[in-house]
């Protein structure tokens, strides 16, 4: 099944006189992009990485290192979601703002460059989920998933990854740093820093006590009882050590009050919070 789905990938790509992909530094719009160059070559291929508040650096600094691996162009434009009340306002459809700018960005950069097709990382299983308003958003203005159309799941995208042995295979997910504040509370450049250094320092506090994690978030839930609150999701397996380990959860700096999810890490847990996720679908 992964060989005909590759092939179907392949039949996709390989008639384009070139291709822009949107790559965020993931395995998805990774195995695109290296799926992009065994078709194409990689002179005619480029990859193009947003660079705004909601990208921590060093998800930036492991983009630039794999688009060297395979040769290719990689742009890295600026995007401006914070400019776009939708995105700062944060209701469940912030992911729709934040693609819309992402394509209206790319879209043109790929004229200039001489390219028709502007592609995207989106798989199988996201089209399945039912809660992923950005993906209507970036299909809206142009931009296509090549992965979805051929069937791609997530494991078949991480086994396609092994197979060509990609740096970034067992990479865990990255979504963007807006993912970590909670409905309702209005997007910042301050909120988005704050959380990326306190995920940094919270994940080095950790390594030294030696509890390392594979996934970790820092949840920005705004003011809760009066106090500005943080909730720390990790691998279910480490809780119990870090929710005894006050001097771990000082890392966490910038919050009145810091917690620990007992239920460990959520691909997309902020979505539990919402009232009304349908409306959004």
């Amino acid at each position: 099944m992964l060989d005909a789905r590759l092939e179907a990938l392949q039949a996709q790509l390989a008639p384009l006189p070139g291709v822009l992909v949107a790559f965020s530094g993931g395995v998805d719009s990774g195995l695109l992009l290296a799926a992009a160059v065994r078709a194409l070559g990689a002179e005619r291929v480029v990859a193009a990485t947003a660079v705004s508040p909601s990208l921590p650096a060093a998800e930036r600094a492991d983009a630039v290192a794999f688009a060297a691996t395979l040769g290719v162009r990689h742009e890295l434009p600026r995007t401006d979601e914070l400019s776009r009340e939708g995105y700062v306002a944060n209701a469940g459809d912030r992911c729709a703002f934040c693609k819309t700018e992402l394509v209206d960005v790319l879209v043109p950069l790929a004229t200039r460059l001489g390219i028709a097709d502007v592609v995207t990382g989106t798989n199988a299983d996201d089209l399945r989920a039912g809660f992923r308003p950005g993906i209507r958003a970036a299909a809206e203005r142009g931009a296509w998933a090549p992965l979805a159309r051929a069937g791609l799941t997530k494991d078949d995208v991480r086994a396609a990854a092994r197979r060509w042995g990609l740096a970034l295979a067992d990479k865990p997910a990255a979504a963007c740093l807006a993912s970590r504040i909670a409905y309702g509370v209005p997007v910042s450049a301050r909120r988005l820093a704050r959380v990326e250094a306190a995920e940094a320092a919270l994940r080095t506090a950790l390594q030294a006590a030696g509890l390392p994690v594979r996934n970790l978030r820092v949840r920005d839930l705004g003011t809760v009882a009066g106090h500005d609150t943080a909730r720390v999701e990790v691998d279910a397996a480490v809780v119990p050590a870090l929710a005894g380990r006050p001097d771990l959860l000082a890392a966490v700096a910038g919050f009145d009050r810091v917690d620990v999810d007992p239920r460990g890490f959520r691909s997309g847990s902020m979505n539990e919070l919402l009232p009304d996720p349908v409306r959004y679908r």
